[in-house]
């Protein structure tokens, strides 16, 4: 069975939402940055692997220089050429600093699916039974 375009961006959807990727459960966290080993519903081991979260780490980056870059661009473009130098830096410390605190939970399940959909596909998920 393959993924179509619509379950991926199904799973991206969940995963900007702190959710599991695979069946949607929440409380993946224990804390702000602490996520759990499994998911508690359907039992999907979150890090397969040493460095597995470096994925996590990259899309945290990536999306942070993204907001510096916009901010810089969106303020030069409007304040040109009385450049705003001392909000601009400010506004540039508080993005850099303070966005990938807050993301990085966001990008913990982000990572996730995004290899689920589209590096390690796994076999569709079926709610066991309890006894």
């Amino acid at each position: 069975m393959t993924i179509t375009t619509s379950d991926r961006l199904v799973m991206l959807w969940r995963g900007l939402t702190r959710r599991c990727p695979r069946c949607q459960s929440g409380n993946l966290f224990r804390r702000w940055t602490e996520m759990v080993q499994t998911c508690p519903r359907c039992e999907l081991v979150f890090e397969r692997e040493e460095g597995y979260w470096l994925g996590a780490l990259t899309i945290n980056i990536i999306v942070t220089g993204l907001l510096l870059s916009a901010l810089i661009a969106v303020t030069v473009s409007l304040t040109w050429p009385d450049l705003p130098v001392v909000p601009l830096t400010g506004a540039g410390l508080l993005i850099g600093a303070g966005f990938p605190c807050f993301f990085y939970p966001i990008s913990k399940t982000l990572w996730v699916a995004v290899d689920l959909s589209l590096l390690h596909p796994l076999r569709p998920w079926r709610r066991r039974k309890r006894e």
